[in-house]
C-alpha cells in the first residue's frame, strides 16, 4: 500500500513538473511570437503581425501584452477616410479588440482614446457621445480624466451652437466711424431650439468638468465660450436683461480663464528654466 502511494505521488509530481515545463515553453514561444508581431508591424505587414499576436495569445492566454498587440495591428489595417464596408468593418473589429483590453484594464488610456478616434472617423457620432459619457461617469477613472471627457462633450456642444449662430444669415456686421459691431438675429425655430439645447447641455458639461478639475483652463475656457453663445441666443430673442446677466457671467469666467492661463505659462516657464539650469546627465 505504501509503495503504491509512493508511486502515485511520484507520478503526480511528474505530471505537475511536465505541465509547468510546458507552460514555461509556451510563454517563451508567446514572447517570440510577440517579437515577430512587433517586427512585422514595423515593416508594415499588419495582417501578418495580427496573426503573430493572436498566436501569442493562444500560447499564453494570461499574457497582458498580446491583446494590445492584436488591437494595434487590427487598427493599423483601418484606412482613415475610406468608407467601404470592408474598411468600416475593420474599424469596428479594432474597436472590439480595444474593448477586450478594457474588460481587464478599465482605465487603459490607449484603448479608450483609440475607440473614441475610430468612432469619430467612421462618423458614428451617437456611439462616440455615449462612449465619452460613459467615461465621464465612470467612478474608476481619475477625476482629471473624467474632467477631460466632460470638456470634450462641452466642446462638441459649443460647436453645435456656434455653427448656427455664426452663419452669415444669423449675424449682422455694422461699421460706424470705422468701428465694427456685430449683432445677431434669430434663425428658424428648429435651428434656434437646437442651439439652445446644445448650450444648456454644454454649460452643464463645463460645470461638471470644473467640479472634477477646478483648475482646468480648457474647462473654464469652454464655459466662457458657451456663455457667449447663450448671450447671442438671448440677443436673438430680444431678451436684453438675460443677455446682460450672461455677459456678466462670461466676463467672470473669462477672468478665471485668464488667471489659469497666466499661471500655467508661469509654471511652464519655471519648469523650462529649471530644466535648463540642471547639469546634463552623463
Amino acid at each position: 500500500m505504501k509503495l503504491s502511494q509512493a508511486r502515485i505521488a511520484i507520478a503526480l509530481a511528474f505530471v505537475v513538473a511536465a505541465t509547468s515545463g510546458c507552460g514555461v515553453i509556451n510563454r517563451i514561444r508567446a514572447k517570440n511570437e510577440l517579437n515577430e508581431a512587433a517586427r512585422t508591424y514595423r515593416e508594415g505587414h499588419f495582417v501578418e503581425a495580427e496573426d503573430h499576436a493572436k498566436k501569442a495569445l493562444e500560447l499564453d492566454p494570461d499574457n497582458k501584452t498580446a491583446p494590445l498587440f492584436i488591437a494595434r495591428t487590427v487598427h493599423a489595417q483601418y484606412r482613415t477616410g475610406v468608407n467601404t464596408p470592408e474598411n468600416i468593418a475593420k474599424a469596428r473589429q479594432a474597436i472590439e479588440a480595444y474593448r477586450k483590453i478594457l474588460e481587464t484594464d478599465p482605465t487603459n488610456e490607449e484603448a479608450y482614446k483609440a475607440i473614441a478616434f475610430l468612432y469619430e472617423k467612421i462618423k458614428e457620432d451617437d456611439q462616440l457621445r455615449k462612449w465619452i459619457i460613459d467615461r465621464a461617469n465612470d467612478a474608476r477613472v481619475e477625476p482629471d480624466k473624467r474632467a477631460e471627457a466632460y470638456i470634450v462633450l462641452a466642446s462638441k456642444d459649443w460647436n453645435c451652437s456656434f455653427q448656427i449662430t455664426d452663419l452669415p444669415t444669423n449675424k449682422i456686421t455694422t461699421v460706424t466711424e470705422g468701428k465694427a459691431t456685430v449683432s445677431y438675429r434669430k434663425p428658424n425655430q428648429k435651428d434656434f431650439e437646437s442651439a439652445q439645447m446644445c448650450v444648456k447641455r454644454g454649460l452643464e458639461e463645463a460645470e461638471s468638468a470644473i467640479k472634477f478639475d477646478p483648475n482646468s483652463e480648457p474647462a473654464w475656457s469652454y464655459k466662457t465660450n458657451l456663455l457667449l453663445e447663450a448671450s447671442k441666443l438671448a440677443e436673438m430673442e430680444g431678451n436684453t436683461g438675460r443677455k446682460a446677466e450672461l455677459d456678466k457671467q462670461r466676463e467672470e469666467a473669462q477672468k478665471r480663464t485668464t488667471q489659469l492661463s497666466e499661471a500655467n505659462k508661469k509654471k511652464q516657464a519655471e519648469e523650462e528654466a529649471k530644466k535648463a539650469a540642471s547639469p546634463p546627465t552623463s
